[in-house]
């Protein structure tokens, strides 16, 4: 899986015909214009999970967020929490 970090009005293109520009959002949305040829099935995820839901006795379709394991250089800081540098420091 590829994580980026775009900038308003800036795209990615997959092959030579589908391009995906990255138009703006707010804090929780992020809205995305898809230039794709008419032929190229796109289906959002929630009617994928609800479809999922409602067939019988199958399980949920696994999402694509941050796995909660990831290194150490990838997670955020914990504010309040120093880490020790690996020197001694001694109590005046």
């Amino acid at each position: 899986m590829l994580r980026l970090t775009v900038s308003t009005e800036e795209y990615l293109m997959i092959g030579d015909d589908i391009k995906i520009v990255f138009l703006g959002g707010s804090k929780n949305h992020t809205r995305v214009m898809l230039d794709i040829p008419k032929d190229v099935n796109v289906v959002r995820s929630k009617v994928i999970e609800a479809k999922a839901a409602d067939a019988d006795g199958e399980e949920p379709l696994s999402h694509y967020y941050a796995v909660p394991d990831l290194p150490e250089k990838y997670r955020k800081k914990k504010s309040g929490s120093r880490q020790a540098s690996g020197k001694d420091v001694k109590a005046v």
